[in-house]
């Protein structure tokens, strides 16, 4: 049987930890060519190892996503190996946890610029080998932060629902070029940036009794949401955000 992305190309920002590298691990798995970056050269160096041991087929880049000189040179790296991108991930992201009375202006700069800014900037600049595929789709990472509120996260909630905005307006503008653009709401899931609240017994379990399916989300579950939208099975899909939380969104 032939595996799901066999040929294609997938660029995955922040795939060194967490759910980027659940995600790294599942495309390169169903035979895809995972460009593996992160902020950290040793980072993505280590995943593709790891993968490329696997079997996988991994490109290790360092990648600065609030650098737009990073974004290039990473952008004409692959024009020159692949001449394009099938799969554009959002991935890379951050939180600067503080009560919103506190919020300095350098810290609510540096979450917008990494959650937000530095989304614009690729999917912006990356159109060229967008366009160039036949199977394009851009999927960002959202949360269900986008329309839940939780204290020292107002900031983090707000670039959220900003990217679920930016995602509606992408998928009409890059209609026309068929490039599909599409988002992923996760609800907790253990991860290093989740993991300041959920090692805490009394929140974790909080977390799951609020949670209709009695657990936290894992990497996997993000990783196969995000494989089905990019799939050929999602065609006529985009401009939606799909939320990966449990039923904790939903529940009373």
């Amino acid at each position: 049987m032939t595996a799901r992305f066999e040929g294609r190309n997938v660029l995955i920002t922040g795939a060194g930890n967490g759910i980027g590298r659940g995600m790294a691990t599942a495309f390169a798995a169903e035979g895809a060519h995972v460009w593996v970056t992160d902020l950290k050269r040793e980072t993505a160096e280590a995943v593709t190892q790891d993968l490329t041991a696997s079997g996988g087929n991994c490109t290790a880049h360092t990648l600065d996503v609030t650098n737009p000189q990073d974004v290039a040179t990473l952008l004409a790296e692959i024009e020159r190996v692949d001449g394009r991108i099938d799969t554009l991930i959002n991935n890379a992201g951050l939180n600067v946890r503080a009560d919103f009375r506190h919020l300095s202006d350098d810290d609510w700069q540096t979450i917008r610029e990494t959650n937000l800014d530095s989304l614009i900037r690729i999917s912006r600049d990356a159109f060229s080998l967008l366009k160039a595929s036949e199977h394009a789709s851009i999927i960002n990472l959202a949360s269900i932060m986008a329309k839940r509120g939780l204290r020292q996260l107002v900031a983090y909630s707000a670039t959220k629902g900003a990217v679920v905005s930016l995602t509606r307006g992408m998928a009409v503008e890059y209609a026309a070029f068929g490039i599909r653009v599409n988002a992923l709401a996760p609800g907790f899931v253990e991860t290093a940036l989740t993991d300041r609240i959920l090692r805490n017994p009394a929140m974790n379990k909080a977390l799951v009794d609020q949670t209709p399916l009695r657990r936290l989300g894992t990497t996997e579950d993000i990783a196969n949401a995000a494989m089905f939208l990019a799939s050929d099975h999602a065609t006529f899909i985009t401009g939606e955000t799909l939320t990966v939380d449990g039923g904790m969104s939903i529940g009373l």
